[in-house]
């Protein structure tokens, strides 16, 4: 007699599979007593081929090439939806756009993912984790959907596009009515970013994310990392400014490397 296999059911076996095989990995080095910890980096608009191994690009990018050789790489890799909020929202909730309602790339204001919806880190922080955000938000700019709100212990970044400001290309007049601020731990530090500020926003999310580690590298966290950039306006820190030889791009991915 054939089995018939639901949806479900194969979701179900995939992810005890790549728990069986993952889990290894991940703990390794790890006291088996403590639970494993985890960092997500998501790029904004970044091209599966900018980074080596995945392409060939005519720069270097060692670090993620690094992480590939010492972790598992995955050749096929899939959004719910190719747009800011709507992927985000669908990343820390597990639950399609559909359900949720989080289409597109929500504005100033918006009230972004609903509460209902659990993030990853409210489902960790009462599992004894300690949670972390740098980088670009996007899926909530009210009070009750921003980070410190949603799980998160520690937060500092954008709560939308770097792009949604008054050099917007499509409609400045309109974005020029709302200031880009720069948030951390829920209070904005940075009334209106400016193209003085924009360069720094990689090495401060990163530098952010690097003092984190090094704090609670001895109790279980989580790290979620979302850059700005590549997102345009594309701006790259004068460290980097011309290392790649291949453009402000290749610069910018440098960078994030």
């Amino acid at each position: 007699m054939k089995t018939v296999q639901t949806r479900r059911d194969f979701l179900k076996n995939a992810a005890l599979s790549a728990a069986a095989m993952g889990l290894p990995a991940i703990c390794r080095g790890q006291s088996s007593k403590q639970p494993p910890n985890f960092v997500i980096i998501f790029l904004d608009d970044s091209g599966w081929a900018d980074f080596v191994p995945f392409g060939n690009p005519p720069y270097s990018t060692p670090n993620v090439e690094q992480l590939a050789k010492d972790g598992c790489r995955f050749d096929n890799f899939y959004v719910p939806q190719a747009v800011c909020s709507a992927s985000r929202s669908a990343l820390l909730s597990g639950c399609y756009p559909g359900r949720t309602k989080v289409f597109g790339a929500h504005g100033p204001n918006a009230r972004g993912l609903d509460p209902k919806y659990a993030t990853t880190a409210e489902v960790l922080k009462k599992r004894g984790y300690t949670t972390a955000v740098f980088g670009k938000w996007h899926i909530g700019d009210q009070p009750d959907t921003r980070p410190l709100a949603r799980g998160f212990d520690e937060s500092c970044g954008l709560m939308y596009s770097n792009d949604m400001w008054e050099f917007h290309p499509g409609n400045p007049e309109h974005w020029g009515k709302f200031p880009l601020q720069f948030y951390e731990n829920g209070k904005v530090t940075i009334e209106r970013v400016t193209k003085e500020h924009q360069p720094m926003l990689t090495t401060w999310y990163t530098e952010h994310a690097v003092d984190f580690i090094n704090r609670c590298k001895d109790k279980p966290f989580f790290l979620y990392v979302p850059h700005s950039m590549p997102h345009v306006p594309l701006f790259v820190s004068e460290k980097f400014k011309g290392k790649s030889g291949a453009g402000l791009y290749g610069d910018v991915i440098m960078e994030i490397d």
